[in-house]
């Protein structure tokens, strides 16, 4: 079930915004920019998604005045959405979201696990994935998929390696007992608990999607 979230309609010139960047259209739903303005206004990537096909496909009045009034003026746009951000409180606890509890749930993705640390939980789901498509023997820095993956989220390989460790022992197949020590160890457990019991199928196409995000 989605967690509910409040929409502004102000929010409109923002996500036109970034709909006019070029190239324009419609962006992927976890890419780097789209992500940033979820962040910024706490809604999920999916519900700014199917906002943007909104602006994308006109098929309101509310659009119809949008495109009417900035489609074809990007800088009178941009000046606009300059004033909005330069607003009292916008992104914070301010006046501009007077009344609205901010509940974080998909920021903690994209934000890193602990103090100290740069991974986040979009990086290990994306190496949980390439878990699954690997047996523990080839889980290892000079794996080409491992190398790939590494340069693709910005850690090194080594570092790769030593997660998919980290996750053999929360596999319930492997029932390694040896002792982890390791700052990653509950972060990881966190993401097996969430996509370890799911379909491999519904992982891969989730961190198909995620990948855009390091693109």
């Amino acid at each position: 079930m989605s967690k509910p979230y409040v929409w502004h309609d102000d929010y409109w010139l923002l996500l036109m915004q970034l709909y006019l960047r070029r190239p324009v259209g419609i962006k992927p739903m976890y890419s780097r920019p789209m992500v940033e303005l979820c962040l910024e206004l706490h809604i999920p990537p999916a519900a700014l998604f199917a906002r943007m096909c909104s602006i994308a496909n006109i098929d309101t009045p509310r659009m119809e005045r949008l495109w009417s009034n900035y489609g074809s003026n990007p800088r009178r746009l941009s000046r606009v959405v300059g004033l909005l951000r330069a607003m009292s409180g916008f992104n914070s606890s301010g006046s501009f979201y007077d009344g609205v509890e901010t509940n974080e749930t998909f920021e903690r993705d994209f934000r890193p696990v602990a103090d100290g640390e740069t991974v986040t939980p979009v990086m290990l789901i994306l190496i949980l994935d390439l878990y699954f498509r690997l047996t523990p023997i080839t889980m290892v820095a000079d794996t080409p998929e491992v190398v790939e993956l590494a340069r693709t989220i910005g850690l090194h390989a080594a570092d790769v390696a030593d997660i998919m460790d980290v996750f053999q022992h929360c596999d319930p197949y492997l029932n390694r007992t040896d002792i982890v020590f390791s700052p990653l160890l509950l972060p990881c457990q966190r993401i097996w608990q969430r996509f370890g019991n799911s379909s491999c199928e519904a992982l891969a196409s989730y961190a198909s999607q995620l990948r855009e995000y390091f693109s």
